[in-house]
């Protein structure tokens, strides 16, 4: 979801080390690479290998994706640059293109469409292949901006998942400032031959922002699948303060474990780290993360989970593209 009225400045406090159910997680500060990387409206990663990513941006001229080549430090998990190789297009309009996933059986990227609400497979050169996801009528019923957001692969489980941005009209209310409302979604899975699998539903934590908002986006902007069948959940609370000042986003990550549960239930859900970007007078780090995908493993047995933001093309000359890492020791 976009939103087109902000700024100021803000200061990011973080949770630099927490322990959850499989390891410890380390949270690196985050990165801009304005000099290498364009601006633009980034929501969506996935990783290719040998340091490369494919990158959605919502609001490129045409459906497609970025190779950028992400270069992490084999100790710390920093990044220590990122280059843009190209873009390679499909030369169809954009779909407000919000996620993407590797299929590496066929050397392919899926990417999920918040305009029509479909899941639609590119190849190497970014062109359409013919193939897309199954998705179930139900999830084509997501309000505008609240549409598939999400989009992960996992080559361990040969499955595929998604989920809406926010609540299904047919599930209820969706949250908003002041109303508590804890939006309920629908995680859905697909096998390899692209047709869904097991769906089960999520519950949110209800909404931190109480007052009347001048921009806001509450919801799931991104899965991220794990070797052993788990799944990370990027919840993200955007409010913008109708002064601007006091607006923040909130991101918390989340573990569930769908292999655990039966299809249909609502998943036990396990807090992995979270961390808050708000606006101040001091530094400007205001970040709505929207990518974020399991990236090459250091050593040790460690994997590095990579975040991207969107800076809404740098609105206003202030905001920025921000990267950041996570290290997990599984």
């Amino acid at each position: 979801m976009i939103l087109k009225s902000f700024l100021i400045t803000a200061a990011v406090a973080m949770v630099p080390l927490l322990s959850f159910s499989a390891g410890m997680v380390r949270m690196n500060s985050q990165q801009s690479f304005a000099r290498s990387v364009p601006a633009g409206d980034y929501s969506g990663i996935a990783y290719l290998g040998n340091n490369r990513y494919a990158v959605v941006s919502d609001k490129s001229g045409e459906t497609g994706f970025f190779i950028f080549h992400i270069d992490i430090d084999s100790v710390s998990g920093r990044i220590t640059n990122v280059t843009n190789e190209g873009f390679r297009s499909s030369h169809t309009p954009n779909r407000d293109q919000e996620g993407i996933a590797y299929f590496p059986g066929r050397g392919t990227v899926f990417i999920s469409g918040e305009a029509d609400n479909e899941v639609i497979e590119y190849d190497s050169l970014g062109h359409k292949t013919g193939r897309r996801l199954g998705v179930p009528e139900l999830l084509h019923t997501a309000t505008a901006n609240y549409g598939l957001e999400a989009l992960t692969y996992s080559p361990a489980t040969h499955l595929f998942w998604t989920t809406t941005e926010s609540t299904l009209p047919a599930d209820g209310r969706q949250a908003a400032p002041g109303n508590g409302v804890r939006n309920r979604l629908r995680l859905q899975s697909f096998d390899d031959s692209l047709n869904p699998a097991a769906q089960y539903f999520y519950e949110m934590d209800a909404p931190v922002a109480r007052h009347r908002a001048r921009a806001y986006a509450m919801g799931v902007s991104e899965l991220c699948a794990m070797d052993d069948g788990s799944l990370w959940v990027l919840e993200r609370e955007f409010y913008v303060s109708p002064r601007k000042l006091g607006s923040f986003v909130n991101c918390k990550i989340y573990e569930v474990r769908p292999q655990n549960a039966a299809a249909g239930k609502t998943l036990a859900k396990r807090l992995i780290t979270e961390f808050r970007t708000s606006l101040s007078l001091l530094r400007l780090n205001l970040a709505n993360y929207e990518g974020m995908c399991a990236g090459p493993r250091l050593g040790g047995g460690r994997r590095v989970v990579v975040m991207v933001s969107d800076s809404q093309s740098r609105y206003g000359g202030v905001l920025k593209d921000w990267f950041r890492t996570i290290v997990i020791k599984e």
